[in-house]
Order: structure tokens, then C-alpha cells, then sequence
């Protein structure tokens, strides 16, 4: 096993250890590679899942869980009223306050419903993404957008200032566009990096003067963009915070669990 995989499995367990619920009934498992030693940690904790209910955010963590032996219920086949006890998901790249840029797996609409449902957001990935600010080493926000609508999304990023942002296609280009779970397309918007809290604490601007934005702001004008359905920024109120408000959960994780190249592992929690 490499240094890097080694270290995403090290992270999944340091997160399912201090997280996973002892009678958990409902759990989110999102995407990518790091979700791989979340089910991994899971099985091997020796926890009673066979009355658990596993919800995938799409095609490829449904087929993980069912491969492991878990039970995979679709989001939109869940009961009215029921709250996701935990939910489990990776990250392109997390900054200091715990904002993350999530969707180069392309699914990043299941996964902030998925988070929105659950109790606590649990972000588990390797140390390469772990930065400062977002759109430090990850290059893009990965934005979806309905079919009909791209060029207008994309003609409105450019205004936002986003430089070139692209049409992301198939890995065989005469596919044409990349098609999510949905249906829908996306657009890869790069930016500078954005401004996290200190930032505008310390009096710098945040608006876009310059392309220059901080991430709530950004992230809530390309969400007002007629023909978006998502954007690939998670912000704002951790699980807790949203309960404490009269909602149900959050796009924040409460915690981001790094496994570093010497096998160790670091943990960023939210402010209470």
C-alpha cells in the first residue's frame, strides 16, 4: 500500500473510532477514495450493523456499500422525519475554517443533501488537502448545472471572475460533457483563493472586487445563477449549529480527519 493510501486509511479509522454511533440507524457514506476506508473501519469495528441503513450520495458509494454487506437505502427513500445519524464524506480541499471544495467525483449535489440530512458531517481525506484557503492546490469549484443552461452559467462565472471556467467531458472526449447521477452537467470554475474568516476580520474585501471573494459569498452568488443546481462549496453551519438554529443539519463538518505521510493523523474541529 502507498504512503498516500496508507494515510487516507489511517484518517478513516481515527474518524470511525471517534465518531461512529454505538446504535447508529442511519449513515451517510459519500464518495471517492478515503470513503473506501470508512466502510473498511466500520466492518472491522465489530459494531451490530445489520439493522443500519447506509445512504449512498451515488452510483459508486451505493455499490460500496452493498459490496461490504451493508444495507443501502436511496436518499429519496428515506422516511419522512428521519435524521441521517452521522454522515461519512471526503473533500477536494478544506481550509481553516472548515469550508470544503467538494465534486471532482461529480457527485457533489447528492453529497451536501446527504450532509444536510444528517447529525453530524464527518470529513475524512489525506494531508494533500489540507490548506489554508480554498483554491490553494485544488484549481476549481465544481459546479452543477442543468444541460440547457451551461453556456449562460458559464458566461456568468466569467463576470463573477472566474478565469476559463470549462465544461468538464468524459474521460472519452467524444462522449461529450460528463453526465452526473442527475442528469445535469458540470462546469469547473476556477478562482483565486478565497478568503476565509480572518480574512475579512482583518479588513480585507471579500465582494469580488478584483475576483477576489470570500467563500459564503461566492458560493451564494453561483448558487443565484439561474440553471445551477448545486455548487461545490460546503459552508456555512456545522450539524450542530443547524439543530441549534431549528434546522437539521449542516454543510460544515464538525470535524476533518488528515492522514499524514508519516502515518499520523490530524484533526481540525469546528468552533462550537
Amino acid at each position: 500500500m502507498s504512503s498516500v493510501e496508507a494515510s487516507k486509511r489511517a484518517a478513516a479509522t481515527a474518524a470511525v473510532q471517534n465518531h461512529y454511533p454505538t446504535n447508529a440507524k442511519w449513515v451517510g457514506i459519500g464518495s471517492g477514495t478515503t470513503i473506501v476506508y470508512v466502510v473498511e473501519a466500520i466492518k472491522a469495528s465489530g459494531t451490530d450493523t445489520t439493522l443500519t441503513k447506509f445512504v449512498p450520495t451515488g452510483y459508486q458509494s451505493k455499490q460500496l456499500i452493498t459490496s461490504a454487506g451493508l444495507t443501502a437505502v436511496e436518499f429519496d427513500a428515506i422516511p419522512e422525519g428521519v435524521v441521517l445519524d452521522i454522515a461519512f464524506d471526503g473533500a477536494d480541499e478544506v481550509d481553516d475554517d472548515l469550508n470544503c471544495i467538494k465534486g471532482g467525483g461529480a457527485c457533489l449535489f447528492q453529497e451536501k443533501i446527504v450532509a444536510l440530512q444528517a447529525k453530524e458531517f464527518i470529513c475524512v481525506a489525506d494531508s494533500r488537502k489540507l490548506q489554508s484557503r480554498l483554491l490553494t492546490n485544488w484549481a476549481y469549484i465544481p459546479i452543477e448545472v442543468a444541460p440547457i443552461a451551461a453556456l449562460r452559467v458559464i458566461r456568468k462565472l466569467r463576470e463573477l471572475g472566474s478565469e476559463n471556467p470549462t465544461l468538464r467531458l468524459n474521460t472519452v472526449a467524444k462522449e461529450g460533457p460528463l453526465k452526473t447521477d442527475q442528469g445535469f452537467f458540470i462546469v469547473d470554475a476556477p478562482f483565486p483563493p478565497l478568503l476565509i474568516t480572518a480574512d475579512t476580520q482583518a479588513g480585507k474585501d471579500g465582494s469580488g472586487k478584483n475576483g477576489v471573494w470570500e467563500v459564503a459569498t461566492l458560493a451564494q452568488k453561483i448558487k443565484a445563477i439561474p440553471g445551477v443546481l448545486e455548487v461545490g462549496i460546503f459552508y456555512g453551519l456545522t450539524g450542530p449549529q443547524a439543530q441549534a438554529a431549528g434546522a437539521v443539519g449542516g454543510q460544515k463538518p464538525v470535524a476533518a480527519y488528515f492522514g499524514m505521510p508519516d502515518g499520523s493523523v490530524t484533526v481540525r474541529k469546528a468552533a462550537p
